[in-house]
């Protein structure tokens, strides 16, 4: 036995879990599985699972009352041919943009901003020391 502790996956509240995983499996090209209660969606780079939580509310962007707790980045080649692609798939592309030079800003069908950006955040880490603010 070993005490490490590894980064393994990010589970995401939604009112359907297969709905949503569904969701993410067709705009990143990967397989969606599970229940209406508990589903994962995995591809070739990431692994993301959905529970459904009783009386989901969508959290609002920007906004206070129902606050976004995390959103979800994907890295892209071409902003607005992935735009095309999310749009057809159900997100809703949102007002506010404050990166629109390297990213876009969209809710996924349960309410969930997730962004397309240009911008690689594995490389932008890497390049820092460890314990370093934020890009």
């Amino acid at each position: 036995m070993s005490d490490s502790i590894k980064l393994d996956g990010t589970t995401v509240n939604a009112p359907d879990a297969l709905a949503l995983a569904k969701f993410y499996a067709d705009i990143t090209g990967g397989v969606a599985r599970g229940t209406s209660h508990w589903a994962a969606v995995t591809g070739s780079n990431g692994f993301i699972a959905f529970q459904q939580v009783e009386d989901f509310r969508p959290p609002q962007w920007p906004g206070r009352e129902v606050p976004m707790q995390l959103h979800l980045d994907f890295l892209v080649d071409d902003l607005e041919a992935t735009r095309t692609r999310v749009l057809a798939a159900g997100a809703t592309r949102l007002d506010f943009q404050p990166n629109s030079d390297h990213c876009f800003v969209y809710a996924d069908p349960a309410g969930h901003p997730f962004c397309l950006s240009t911008w690689d955040g594995q490389e932008l880490v890497a390049g820092q020391e460890s314990g370093s603010d934020s890009p």
